[in-house]
């Protein structure tokens, strides 16, 4: 069952990301941002999907480094 593991070990690590990025965007889009000045597609709002998406490439990025650093250890 090595390929159950492995794809239970990597829903796993990416969890942490998925339960910061996609209440993020909901809460933003759904609840904050309609009801604000901002409202609507507009830089502000585009800025906000970026500056939130972001953190998925900082994310894998970290992941991959600690992964470099168990090997080296």
């Amino acid at each position: 069952m090595p390929a159950a593991s492995s794809w239970h070990s990597r829903v796993l690590l990416y969890a942490p990301l998925a339960l910061h990025v996609l209440p993020t965007l909901v809460i933003g889009f759904v609840f904050v941002l309609p009801s604000s000045p901002i409202a609507g597609v507009n830089q502000y709002t585009i800025a906000f999907a970026l500056a939130v998406l972001g953190f998925i490439p900082a994310y894998v990025a970290g992941l991959r480094l600690a992964r470099g650093m168990q090997h080296n250890a």
